[in-house]
């Protein structure tokens, strides 16, 4: 193949590569935010205030964390009897229980998220992609 052919191919490959980022930005599922907001139903009724944005679902809480983690892998991942609390680099999302209804899913930013459930996920949650503060004991950070 010859320049002009390389050239032809190296175009095509740019548009394709435009057009899967426009696709990408026009649907919002470039974030687990995004992702969430396209593929659960919105309920304004149990937003909490301003900083979570509420979503419901009519699976159970292990099964939208799945499919959302299936998608977007979180920084870390807690599970208890209250629900599944994922936490990415700028969000929380949190899946808890809906009587008769299946799953709450709310996401929120990680700065009104962790004071908020410190409680449960405690020092669970690292601040780091992909680590935890899990305590330390001899030869901890060796």
């Amino acid at each position: 193949m010859g320049y002009r052919g390389w050239f032809v191919v190296g175009i095509g490959l740019a548009l394709v590569g435009v057009l899967v980022a426009g696709v990408g930005l026009l649907t919002g599922s470039f974030s687990p935010r995004g992702y969430v907001a396209e593929s659960f139903a919105r309920d304004t009724s149990r937003d909490i205030g301003a900083d979570a944005v509420a979503y419901t679902s009519s699976e159970v809480p292990s099964a939208v964390a799945d499919q959302i983690t299936g998608v977007w892998e979180p920084a870390d991942r807690y599970v208890d009897g209250s629900g599944v609390y994922l936490r990415y680099d700028d969000d929380a999302v949190v899946i808890l229980p809906l009587a008769a209804v299946g799953s709450l899913i709310l996401v929120e930013r990680m700065a009104t998220a962790y004071p908020r459930y410190h409680g449960t996920v405690g020092n669970y949650w690292g601040w780091g992609r992909g680590t935890s503060v899990r305590g330390g004991g001899p030869g901890a950070g060796k």
